[in-house]
């Protein structure tokens, strides 16, 4: 169920908002992920970091076990964290899926979705926490 009034959100920089549009359209008609790096608990992404899907999939994504793993210790290294995951939804709504509540990582994490169902590709952000869904609201820096 949707909380239809955004109740968080994330301030994504321009350029990371253009590196997932990027990969997304690259790797379409395949679904796309990766992660956003900030400071731990922040709702400020700094990076995105593409991770390979192993799904290999239209519908689904899996991220590859050794790039998380990688991304993580290298944000860590930096003082850093993973604070959301994104991925790309190639011929549905940008809106969380049964399966993306049931796999969703972390509470914490913000959720982004980039929808490709449309001529312009549009992003958006949520939080699932105990299966429910709220939009947050992107900022973009």
């Amino acid at each position: 169920m949707l909380n239809q009034k955004p109740e968080s959100q994330i301030a994504i920089p321009t350029s990371v908002l253009e590196q997932i549009t990027a990969l997304a359209m690259t790797e379409n008609p395949l679904e796309c992920c990766g992660f956003l790096i900030g400071e731990w608990g922040s709702d400020i992404a700094r990076e995105f970091k593409a991770c390979r899907n192993m799904a290999e999939s239209k519908i689904i994504y899996t991220v590859d076990p050794k790039d998380h793993l990688r991304i993580e210790r290298d944000a860590e290294e930096r003082g850093l964290a993973i604070i959301g995951v994104v991925h790309s939804h190639t011929h549905t709504e940008p809106y969380p899926s049964p399966t993306d509540v049931a796999q969703a990582p972390d509470p914490q994490w913000h959720f982004v979705i980039i929808g490709l169902k449309r001529d312009a590709p549009e992003i958006r952000s949520y939080r699932i926490v105990d299966g429910q869904i709220s939009e947050s609201r992107i900022i973009p820096a």
